[in-house]
């Protein structure tokens, strides 16, 4: 056997048996290096929301999360999902970290998503992220390339169909069918121009449900790569070379944008957003510059821009949205390895609340 391939044939047996009338719950937090972590807590029976969770703790001095001597940091359910592992009335709990004086967690960014989407309301803004990753094999080396060699360059990669087009299908298309088992509001997949390189596409979500979807979808990934003896990468610039960096365009809207003259919001929000440009790619993600180029459908980071149907803007503004004159727009700048709370925090504050 493969010791870094689980089994699942294995493990289904043991997953058949019945449990009682216990549930399991897993709850899922954000670690200080924009991780994931979990740990299963046994309940009595099924629950309905999040109100009937238990408040929990872990060790914060082991994932970077507090000091030593003062180590406790609290879990606090805050969004539930269908468990698609273990199934039946068992569950996967986002849960937002407080440390032991009862103020959020340095890294709790949900806490001040929260705030800013409750002071926005009126203007119900709805979010949909494209989450690109890249998928790497237990040697090191992008899923499915060539030994010793490279694939042949990009062009064939995004969107492909056929034998060395594409790679780990199989693994994608279970992440998809896990997410809608959840309750994850995916809407889409499709391969990217780098080869081994993906994208699944999560909402539209309103406000903070954004962030809670969109690191489930995280969570269900990686969680699922690891039976595959596949490692996920969120880096927005995983290899050097002409190949495409992997980013989260951000798709947003609001009332004003959405309802009839709603184009006139949006450029009123995109002038908006020029002036924020520093504060915004501070919350856009860890070496987005070497992804930012102005190359492989980028902008450069130094530089804010905005048009119709270019993806080498900061802003793209859909051609179809154009001709209606109302709908969305989308920011290209913000890296994979984003936090979703922090760039819809971010976007809602820019445009609606300064």
């Amino acid at each position: 056997m493969n010791p870094h391939v689980s089994h699942p044939a294995l493990l289904q047996k043991y997953l058949e048996l019945p449990q009682g009338d216990k549930i399991q719950a897993e709850y899922i937090w954000i670690d200080a290096d924009g991780g994931l972590r979990c740990k299963t807590m046994t309940l009595p029976g099924p629950v309905k929301s999040v109100d009937e969770l238990k408040e929990w703790n872990f060790d914060g001095s082991s994932t970077g999360q507090a000091e030593g001597h003062n180590s406790d940091v609290f879990l606090r359910p805050a969004a539930i999902f269908k468990d698609p592992f273990r199934r039946g009335d068992n569950i996967l709990v986002i849960a937002e970290t407080y440390n032991n004086d009862g103020t959020p967690n340095k890294y709790n960014h949900r806490y001040q998503c929260a705030k800013t989407m409750e002071a926005a309301k009126s203007h119900d803004p709805w979010f949909g992220l494209e989450q690109e990753y890249t998928i790497f094999g237990s040697d090191g080396r992008p899923y499915g390339w060539p030994v010793g060699g490279f694939p042949g360059p990009q062009g064939p990669y995004y969107c492909g169909v056929g034998a060395g087009k594409v790679y780990a299908r199989d693994m994608i298309e279970a992440h998809y069918r896990a997410c809608l088992y959840a309750g994850v509001t995916i809407s889409g997949i499709n391969a990217e121009v780098m080869p081994s390189q993906w994208e699944f596409q999560v909402g539209p979500c309103p406000g903070k449900d954004m962030g809670d979807h969109l690191w489930m979808a995280r969570f269900l990934l990686i969680r699922i790569a690891e039976e595959w003896g596949i490692t996920v990468s969120f880096h927005p610039k995983p290899l050097e070379g002409d190949w495409n960096g992997a980013g989260c365009h951000t798709n947003y809207s609001t009332t004003g944008t959405r309802a009839e003259g709603g184009m006139k919001v949006i450029e009123e929000m995109i002038e908006k957003l020029s002036k924020r440009h520093a504060e915004h790619i501070e919350v856009y993600g860890t070496d987005n510059d070497l992804r930012l180029s102005g190359r492989h459908e980028t902008a450069h980071i130094g530089a804010f821009s905005s048009g119709v149907a270019n993806r080498g803007c900061s802003i793209r503004i859909p051609k179809s949205v154009a001709a209606e004159g109302k709908g969305y727009f989308e920011d290209r700048r913000p890296a994979s390895n984003i936090d979703p709370y922090q760039v819809c925090n971010a976007m809602v504050e820019s445009t609606l609340l300064i």
